[in-house]
């Protein structure tokens, strides 16, 4: 069987490979070639080397900070986000681990709203934030900070459910004779926590951590239908930076394409360190 198996196992394999490769591998070598081009369709191109990345931070000769406020934006935005995410979401996994009753229901109602496309999602609470705001006169693109916050209520609201079902396979995990050893041995609830169950669910947290974090920095729908980038650009996150450069400036999509290689990069970067940091510190059961 496992001759069998090796023999044909090329054969089985191909069609995924040749899917993957017109699906994935193919554009994206070709978008990374077409960052150092000039162009408006994906065949009528015309090569101009760094022009494009030189453009993401000086147009005419002047600073852009356009990109780069995106930038600092988007990574204030991820590390808020995943902090509140994964805190909540391992509280609330936390208690539903504690046999209380209605444990199912709770589960169900905590992971609804990630059942809710993010854009449907983003009107539904668009309507919310300004019906509240108007009693104090303003909306949630009054400030960049106002639109900051809103997406920030959106996401946790959106995500926590889903990463709350993650930390509640993570809990009961855990195998039942080292919580009843740590409690002989006179282990308070804190040194439970600290030295029994935050080592072991070290590898709940490194999947919850690079999804939360991934997520956070690839945010485009709740951003486009909640604030729309306003007031002036200030709440756009990378990706929809990145989209307003390409769709919504003539002659930039080259430009655009160079910005979202450069953002490829630094999502990928992060993501392995985080991943690197994270899985160092698991224990083996």
């Amino acid at each position: 069987m496992e001759k069998s198996i090796k023999k044909y196992f090329p054969i089985f394999v191909l069609p995924t490979m040749v899917a993957f490769a017109i699906g994935f591998l193919i554009p994206f070598v070709y978008g990374i070639f077409l960052s150092f081009c000039k162009f408006t369709t994906v065949v009528d191109w015309k090569w101009v080397g760094l022009q494009n990345y030189t453009k993401i931070f000086v147009v005419n000769g002047k600073v852009d900070n356009t990109f780069l406020h995106s930038l600092w934006y988007t990574a204030l935005f991820t590390v808020v986000s995943v902090l509140i995410i994964n805190v909540v979401a391992f509280a609330i996994a936390m208690l539903l681990t504690k046999g209380i009753k209605g444990t199912n229901l709770f589960r169900t109602v905590f992971f609804m709203p990630n059942l809710i496309g993010g854009i449907v999602l983003s009107y539904i609470w668009l309507m919310i934030f300004n019906s509240i705001l108007a009693n104090y006169h303003r909306t949630i693109v009054t400030t960049q900070w106002d639109a900051f916050w809103g997406m920030i209520i959106v996401v946790c609201w959106q995500q926590i459910g889903y990463m709350m079902i993650i930390y509640i396979a993570g809990i009961q995990n855990i195998p039942g004779e080292l919580i009843e050893a740590a409690k002989i041995d006179g282990a308070s609830g804190r040194d439970m926590l600290k030295h029994v169950t935050l080592p072991l669910l070290m590898p709940t947290i490194t999947i919850c951590s690079f999804l939360t974090l991934t997520n956070g920095f690839k945010l485009f729908d709740q951003n486009f239908a909640l604030t729309g980038g306003n007031p002036g650009k200030m709440s756009q996150l990378l990706a929809l930076n990145i989209y307003d450069t390409m769709y919504g400036t003539t002659g930039w999509q080259g430009v655009g394409q160079a910005k979202a290689v450069l953002f490829f990069i630094m999502v990928a970067v992060i993501a392995v360190v985080q991943n690197k940091i994270t899985t160092s510190k698991e224990v083996q059961q």
